[in-house]
């Protein structure tokens, strides 16, 4: 065997990123250290976030896709919302997809040089169904359709939503993959205790955010106007216009809870996605897995693309620092310190099918 063999074993991965919303960004730092090492990525999958970025990236596209989030602010965000009156869902993420469709334009998923399989799931026949052939942006806007929030594809007799309803974490659909290695990144994750971002970032990377946070407020940028304005929106969107108040007649908290109907639709979908990706990996364990847990951030919090984007990045760089030392294949899950939990365990069979 030659040296430039010897030193490929290894290096190819077949890498599932999940859903999460905001949290997704993540996956963007994962792809970046993974190629730093000179990993190969031979096949991908994804839902929802997972599913987007897996996409941008095998177009070729995710340079430009992360340069455009690390500039959107609070207003940006917003500005996002494509409000509808359909009764489906609230918003129709047609700025988001035309964004997208500037980036990678009229390709299909069988012409991507990575192969790319994105999963939704069809309400009518209550199932999954994956995507891996078509157009790229279909496929993306069917498995990003988060239910009573973003309207669903209809494709026939099909009403497609958001692949997290069902499978948060698809690992099963690169398990063939002639692939080193399975590498999987959950950003839905339970934790025992409420972890912050800033509780994971390495510390250079936690003044740096802290460094933006206080750019945003000094700059331009109204935080608390930013924040009325998305409770407007979701008034609108949700109907019932006032500010109701609770039993206790508690009228301090009225704004929260205004903004908190599309926040409870949110963590509630947080919480079901945790909880089905965790019997996911029970069924496919990954060779590697990074968790990210889902209080770090909430779904919608799209201006914090630069820190997540590093917790990935950082995340990705412990997790293959000890599966390079020979660390991969434990027994268990390891904890590390106050961080989400990182474990290596053995990869599931290729071949292998869902019952």
């Amino acid at each position: 065997m030659s040296a430039q063999q010897d030193s490929d074993r290894g290096r190819r991965v077949s890498l599932t990123l999940g859903s999460g919303g905001a949290r997704g960004y993540a996956h963007i730092g994962v792809i970046e250290e993974l190629e730093a090492r000179g990993y190969e990525i031979v096949a991908m999958s994804g839902c929802s976030m997972g599913a987007l970025v897996a996409g941008v990236h095998a177009a070729g596209q995710l340079d430009r896709y992360k340069e455009w989030v690390c500039r959107l602010d609070y207003f940006d965000v917003l500005r996002l919302v494509d409000v509808t009156w359909s009764p489906m869902g609230a918003m129709r993420a047609s700025k988001v997809m035309g964004k997208l469709d500037e980036l990678v334009g009229d390709i299909r998923l069988e012409d991507l040089p990575i192969p790319v399989t994105t999963v939704a799931t069809d309400l009518t026949r209550q199932r999954e169904v994956w995507f891996q052939q078509g157009p790229l942006l279909e496929a993306i806007r069917a498995s990003i359709a988060v239910p009573g929030v973003i309207t669903p594809i209809h494709r026939g007799h099909q009403v497609l939503v958001d692949g997290g309803l069902l499978n948060p974490l698809p690992i099963m659909p690169t398990v063939s993959t002639r692939a080193d290695f399975v590498m999987a990144v959950n950003v839905t994750a339970q934790s025992p205790e409420p972890v912050s971002l800033e509780d994971l970032l390495p510390p250079d990377e936690v003044a740096e955010e802290q460094a933006r946070e206080v750019a945003r407020d000094k700059g331009s940028v109204d935080f608390g106007g930013w924040m009325e304005g998305v409770r407007g929106a979701t008034r609108r969107l949700f109907g019932n216009g006032a500010e109701s108040e609770d039993d206790d007649g508690d009228k301090a908290d009225r704004g929260r809870r205004a903004w908190g109907r599309l926040d409870m639709i949110l963590a509630s979908f947080d919480i079901t996605q945790a909880a089905l990706a965790k019997y996911k990996l029970a069924g496919y364990p990954p060779d590697v897995l990074i968790e990210v847990p889902k209080t770090v951030c909430g779904a919608y919090e799209f201006h914090r693309a630069e820190a997540l984007i590093a917790l990935g990045r950082h995340l990705a760089r412990e997790a293959l620092d000890r599966r390079e030392q020979g660390q991969s294949r434990v027994s268990g899950p390891e904890v590390v310190g106050p961080r989400p939990l990182v474990s290596h365990a053995s990869g599931a069979k290729a071949g292998e099918e869902e019952e």
